[in-house]
């Protein structure tokens, strides 16, 4: 069956793209707003972009034409943190993806830890194994949108916290103590399975 995508409503455009696109890492990002409450979501539409120099990008939906708090936050002051999830925070994670109140603070309502970042000012998740602090470069409005769209951020790494649980020789990530989740599509959630190797010829 083809969808012409003008032609489809956004809720099927959704349920399509989420469901084929998988698995998803999770950007879960922490941000601080003006008066200083931290603000903790998780965002599936998140990747890599880059590595030399190294960004990250994610992208929030805008519902109902307004700007979820860690999109304010970024536009505000340029900085977010984003901390992957594993296994083991996978259900607090799901806690902050909770819509809730901006004085309400995430790490507080999901039990977390914050602590200091070097470079920028939003905290990060202590019990997280993987912390990039970003500064934001540059972002934009996905345009002709049918329910107030999304707005893409692209942030620069400025500095990666590697947990040395997680650590090998030669800077190689040990995926058996990593245990990363990712995003599939509705409630569900992925974790690794089969690994294998294909070579480049």
């Amino acid at each position: 069956m083809q969808f012409d995508t003008k032609n489809t409503d956004a809720s099927t455009l959704y349920k399509l793209l989420t469901g084929t696109v998988i698995p998803r890492p999770i950007g879960w990002i922490s941000t601080v707003d003006g008066n200083d409450v931290n603000n903790l979501a998780p965002f599936s539409f998140f990747n890599a972009v880059g590595e030399d120099p190294p960004h990250v990008m994610f992208s929030t939906v805008r519902t109902g034409d307004k700007n979820k708090d860690t999109l304010n936050n970024v536009l505000n002051n340029n900085q977010f943190v984003v901390n992957l999830v594993t296994e083991d925070v996978v259900e607090k994670m799901n806690i902050t993806a909770q819509q809730v109140d901006p004085n309400i603070d995430e790490f507080e309502l999901a039990g977390l830890t914050p602590i200091d970042s070097i470079y920028v000012k939003p905290k990060r998740v202590k019990e997280s194994l993987v912390h990039f602090e970003c500064e934001m470069v540059h972002y934009y409005f996905l345009e002709d949108h049918k329910n107030g769209g999304a707005v893409v951020v692209i942030g620069k790494i400025l500095a990666m916290h590697i947990d040395d649980s997680i650590l090998m020789e030669n800077d190689r990530i040990n995926l058996e103590t990593f245990k990363p989740v990712a995003r599939l599509a509705g409630s569900n959630y992925s974790k690794l399975g089969e690994i294998f190797s294909i070579k480049r010829g």
